[in-house]
């Protein structure tokens, strides 16, 4: 029976049944579409996608590279998610004027804040450039040389690809390198930050409440895109002007009830739904587990520290914020996988796969891939088990290593491509350091990293033996003591002088001696060998993928998530996660009020939200006296889809996507149809705080208020 589950999954479709999936908005004509309209929706595709007219994907953005946005008014206002804008948030907090703690609105346009580096970006239109993109591979045997090929043209392809002046093409790769697509784009750098929530609405049960329904946060944040005067995209300033739109959402206000229609429209960062059950082991079983370790210890040292200090709790907030995430979400994806028993499942689908190629007489072409697989995975797992700890210790939770690396990489770049290549990147890479500085703390990095060398030193593979002689006892210590990466003014005095000057003074500076040394064991005792085997596990990955669409030519197959515009769609939907416990699709205010806890790091809530709670002052938001908080529904969202619309039958706005239920956090790699959801909060309380809370009601007024429900505008 279990087998039977899983194809169904992937051969089959239900009527009224959700069953996952991401799809390219420009190719939802026919099954899609017809499914989508069985499921609910009363528009079509092309009102979803159109190359040449206005239609919904105008108003879909990709919000800064990572998230979600969505245009909401004739103005360019732009709508995303609180944890997407949490950095830029922070940056512009200080003690006195902290807009984490106390929220930020501005009352006029000439009180917008601008942000410097921040883009948004616009999908203009989408094309097909598979068979250009594999023009000459086929003959070729070396995979190297097959990739490499496949670069060229589309370095090509997309230097020529017709587009106006100030747009871009980019090519991306769909099922594992079996199709190619070209997006051109429109990219705007000057976007102002117009309003946000405090941080006990914003991120209201923080991270105690991550990834887990029921759920109470206000998770929204507003921006602004401006435009030059031509309404092209343009760098900040003064004279630029709120940008017009193809198409902006409506916005519904008549609520939602079990059963309706959702979908979800975004850039969905990364899925890898078609893994062979030996790679879902190894995640399980070796790579999850160590990565969890590592970010357990940093997060424990630096909520101390928070806890205990406001201004490091304001250095810290959005560092800790980006750290507790995947931590937790790989805690949730661990536990669902096992759940779910989806390694023993995808088992019994390749048994059902190997039959399809002998029925089929594909046994020369396929007959070997699936044995392949466990042999490349057997030989990978201690370079990818080394490789996650250099990453998790060096790159990403130990601050000083993290910028002793990025002079480390300057040092090869002076060594590869000489001195002016290096002087190129100099003064660039020190003046970035001056934001990295401004929050970091030596006493709290220290501290994670007396922890987190400790765990690398014990449990990473593959050391060398200068590293398996450092006394994890001292060398901390020593090297917060004595190296002058501690501090901006340190790391500017060690880059003061020609090359020569600089790299002899940075060779011997304590931070940078071990750097060096962590860095030089990955690129000559483990980069290479997992660079090799990997090539050859994406080779195999894309002849498996093209295999599946051979054997299955009914089955259900959508690309996997890879930062690309995606529409995933659904119903609003309760759940039960474990025996005798269900739960309901939508919650209230009255859950914010049961795990208020006054004056709490989490769980607190602001007094003029007690005022309007006590008076049920919701205005026309709420439904039968209650005010609508969130609500969960079966769309199949992943990192990325932050701050992506969830939207009506009618392609109305109705929630802003933020999170999933962590019981369902393993719908990256196995989406379960009986518990994956994902989590939204409701457009009538992101409206509801705009106007009763923050009193913004000139924000309200630019939007387009609708009553689908109600049959009139």
């Amino acid at each position: 029976m279990r087998i039977l589950k899983l194809l169904i999954v992937l051969l089959s479709f239900p009527i009224f049944a959700q069953q996952g999936g991401m799809w390219i908005p420009s190719m939802l004509k026919g099954m899609n579409e017809s499914e989508m309209q069985r499921l609910g929706m009363k528009i079509s595709a092309e009102d979803i996608y159109d190359a040449n007219n206005s239609s919904i994907k105008d108003a879909i953005i990709h919000f800064d590279g990572g998230c979600t946005s969505e245009i909401i008014s004739p103005k360019g206002l732009l709508l995303t998610n609180h944890h997407c804008s949490y950095g830029e948030i922070q940056s512009h907090s200080t003690v006195e004027h902290d807009y984490l703690q106390d929220g930020f609105w501005a009352m006029s346009m000439d009180q917008e804040l601008p942000n410097p580096g921040m883009v948004a970006t616009l999908i203009v239109s989408i094309h097909d450039v598979t068979n250009t993109v594999l023009e000459g591979v086929a003959q070729l045997s070396n995979e190297a040389d097959k990739q490499k090929k496949i670069q060229e043209n589309i370095t090509r392809i997309q230097s020529t690809f017709p587009k106006e002046a100030w747009q871009e093409n980019k090519i991306k790769t769909f099922y594992e390198g079996n199709q190619y697509i070209l997006f051109v784009t429109e990219t705007f750098k000057d976007i102002r930050l117009v309003g946000a929530p405090p941080s006990s609405i914003g991120k209201f049960g923080s991270d105690t409440d991550n990834w887990v329904w029921p759920r109470h946060t206000g998770d929204f944040s507003i921006f602004r895109i401006y435009a030059n005067k031509d309404n092209k995209p343009a760098e900040y300033s003064k004279d630029n002007v709120p940008y017009t739109p193809k198409h902006f959402l409506p916005v519904s206000i008549d609520g939602i009830s079990e059963g309706d229609f959702t979908m979800v429209f975004g850039f969905p960062g990364r899925t890898q739904e078609y893994l062979p059950s030996f790679a879902v082991e190894q995640i399980v079983n070796t790579l999850n587990p160590a990565k969890i370790e590592v970010r357990d210890a940093a997060l424990k040292v630096q909520d101390g520290f928070m806890r205990k200090d406001q201004a490091i709790k304001i250095q810290y907030a959005s560092k800790y914020a980006s750290v507790a995430n995947y931590w937790k979400k790989w805690i949730g994806e661990s536990q669902g996988l096992k759940k779910s028993n989806a390694i023993q499942l995808k088992k019994e689908y390749e048994t059902e796969f190997l039959k399809q190629v002998t029925k089929n007489g594909k046994q020369a072409e396929y007959g070997n891939l699936l044995s392949n697989f466990e042999k490349n995975y057997k030989a990978i797992n201690d370079y990818a088990l080394a490789r996650d700890y250099f990453i998790e210790v060096v790159l990403r939770n130990t601050e000083l290593l993290s910028a002793g690396f990025r002079l480390y990489q300057l040092e090869q770049v002076y060594k590869t491509k000489g001195e002016q290549a290096f002087n190129d990147r100099k003064d660039n890479t020190v003046k970035g350091f001056e934001s990295f500085y401004k929050d970091f703390n030596a006493q709290v990095d220290e501290k994670v990293a007396e922890k987190l060398i400790a765990l690398y030193l014990e449990k990473s593979p593959l050391l060398s033996t200068d590293l398996k002689a450092l006394d994890k006892n001292k060398i901390v210590s020593e090297v917060y003591s004595k190296s002058k990466l501690t501090s901006y003014n340190g790391l500017k005095s060690l880059m003061e002088g020609n090359a020569q000057k600089i790299f002899k003074n940075l060779n011997k500076d304590k931070g940078y001696i071990l750097v060096k040394k962590l860095a030089d064991n990955f690129y000559k005792n483990i980069a290479p060998k997992y660079d090799e085997i990997n090539l050859e596990i994406g080779a195999l990955q894309r002849d498996y993928m093209k295999a599946q669409l051979e054997m299955f030519p009914n089955g259900r197959f959508f690309p996997d998530a890879n930062s690309t515009l995606r529409i995933t769609y659904g119903q609003v939907k309760g759940y039960s996660p474990s025996d005798a416990v269900y739960y309901e699709p939508v919650t209230h205010l009255e859950g914010v009020m049961e795990k208020y806890v006054p004056g709490d790091y989490e769980f607190d809530v602001p007094t003029k939200l007690l005022d309007l709670i006590k008076n049920k002052d919701y205005g026309p938001y709420a439904k039968n006296g209650k005010m609508p908080v969130c609500f969960i529904a079966t769309n199949h969202t992943t990192g990325g889809n932050s701050g992506s619309p969830a939207l009506d039958a009618n392609g109305n706005l109705i929630g802003l996507n933020f999170d999933r239920v962590w019981e369902g956090t393993m719908s990256d790699i196995h989406y379960d149809p009986e518990i994956c959801r994902n989590i939204m909060v409701d457009i009538r309380y992101v409206l509801f705080i705009i106007d009763k809370y923050a009193g913004a009601k000139h924000l309200i007024d630019e939007m387009n208020l609708v009553h689908p429900k109600k049959g009139s505008n």
